[in-house]
């Protein structure tokens, strides 16, 4: 299982971009992170094709289909998303990694017993302006 912004467990920091500019101001090799929206197409695309590793959020199964489908390295659920996000993505061999937002260390058990590929704490989520 992957954990990401535990206190414990060195890891990687996602770098929340609001625009393509913004990335300029993250560190090389980062992994940028978007919520997933019409609006942020040109980031998710720019990413895809500049090799940016980019992690979505996404509201929906719908927006999961699309984020695997744009290739995103990461794909962000909340909880009442997990499990059936977890099934599409091992039913359909997503590239994609998905994790679910967590704000308690608690909640890491639980959603290993689900076979969750990973959580992210929002110490994780570094916020990037342009």
């Amino acid at each position: 299982m992957l954990i990401f912004g535990h206190r414990f467990i060195p890891s990687r920091s996602f770098y929340h971009v609001l625009d393509i500019d913004s990335i300029s101001n993250t560190p090389p090799s980062s992994t940028i992170c978007v919520q997933f929206s019409e609006e942020n197409l040109d980031i998710i695309n720019h990413a895809s094709l500049n090799n940016i590793s980019i992690s979505i959020s996404v509201n929906s199964i719908l927006e999961l289909i699309y984020s695997a489908s744009l290739g995103a390295s990461f794909i962000i659920v909340e909880r009442n998303l997990a499990l059936d996000a977890q099934k599409i993505a091992t039913e359909y061999l997503y590239d994609s990694k998905i994790l679910v937002h967590i704000n308690d260390e608690n909640e890491i058990e639980e959603l290993a017993l689900h076979g969750m590929d990973g959580v992210i704490l929002p110490s994780a989520i570094i916020k990037i302006n342009s």
